[in-house]
């Protein structure tokens, strides 16, 4: 008996909790909110943000137990704000709703298969920068620098400065990712080999690319030098002389400075980051004539469907610098 007056207490708790939230939302947000531990500012943005989204509901008749999908999907994506901020208010939005719905599934929230869905509208914020590439003056800049004389005279800076070079040409002549780099070892090629492999903790998703032949030279002369600097470990790019692993943050770096002293920040206004340089990779698969679905298989690609929104991406980007190009044509004409 008593198990069960509790279990009727906590209905009845729960039932009235949803009561407050479809006759006072912002009210019992203020209580959420409280109930979390956030610290001021941040709570402050999230009653800003819950307000306009309450608003929103209030526009298109909708209540905290009856929005839908199609209503936080518009919301989200006419909000005039970069990606990342739209993600932040879809996260609001989802945790609230779980707190809501706690007695539903937890699939039936509304917000989370927005959130999931790596096509929805939310994601195309007007202010975000469309799919990058180099152009092929940029290219050529990058490879002239990858191939230039060293700077460096002391044994420990030029193996840096091999290393990074290698780097680079992994990214613009491979296609790795940063943690692709990070995490790859010895074993994954051989000098002089065109072929590298990429492993992964499930072997299901090891992969293997096709290097470019700059991009093999340029990791060839890296092996040589960092066997001859007698460097640790198993890692082909290690972080130090001890043969730690790189940081994220130390690879950025060392592909901004190759990318500035290629002159590329003179002409561009985008950051020429690894992602960049990934893409160019596929830019120049492409312009090859490589189907995008081997393209994808060199990237890592779980699915095609990846493949081929890069390509389209590819395809947007040619017609826009096409266009730029007869512009400026007609322009000098």
């Amino acid at each position: 008996m008593r198990a069960m007056m509790s279990s009727q207490t906590s209905r009845d708790l729960f039932d009235q909790q949803r009561a407050d939230w479809q006759q006072d939302p912002a009210g019992a947000f203020d209580a959420w909110l409280a109930s979390q531990q956030f610290r001021q500012s941040s709570a402050d943005v999230y009653r800003v943000q819950w307000g306009r989204f309450l608003e929103w509901m209030a526009t298109r008749h909708k209540t905290i137990l009856s929005v839908d999908t199609g209503t936080i999907s518009e919301f989200v994506a006419g909000l005039d704000v970069k990606k990342p901020q739209r993600l932040r208010y879809l996260r609001l939005i989802e945790r609230v709703l779980d707190h809501v719905r706690q007695i539903e599934l937890a699939s039936t929230n509304p917000a989370r298969f927005i959130a999931q869905d790596g096509e929805a509208a939310w994601r195309n914020a007007r202010e975000n920068e469309p799919t990058g590439f180099l152009d092929p003056a940029e290219r050529t800049a990058i490879l002239a620098r990858l191939f230039a004389p060293l700077t460096e005279h002391s044994a420990a800076k030029r193996w840096r400065e091999y290393r990074d070079r290698a780097l680079v040409a992994v990214f613009l002549g491979g296609g790795l990712k940063t943690g692709d780099a990070i995490a790859l070892t010895l074993d994954a090629t051989t000098p002089g080999s065109e072929w590298l492999t990429i492993e992964a903790d499930n072997p299901m998703f090891t992969r293997v690319t096709r290097l470019a032949p700059f991009a093999v030279d340029v990791l060839s002369a890296w092996l040589e030098s960092r066997r001859e600097a007698g460097l640790p470990g198993q890692l082909v790019f290690p972080g130090s002389p001890s043969g730690r692993p790189m940081h994220k943050a130390t690879i950025l770096r060392a592909v901004d400075a190759i990318v500035a002293a290629a002159g590329i920040p003179e002409t561009r206004a985008q950051r020429a980051s690894p992602q960049t340089l990934r893409n160019t990779f596929a830019a120049d698969r492409f312009e090859q004539g490589v189907n995008a679905e081997l393209v994808g298989q060199w990237l890592g690609f779980m699915q095609p469907i990846s493949a081929g929104r890069l390509h389209r991406a590819w395809q947007m980007w040619v017609d826009r610098e096409t266009s730029a190009g007869h512009e400026a044509l007609h322009e000098r004409a």
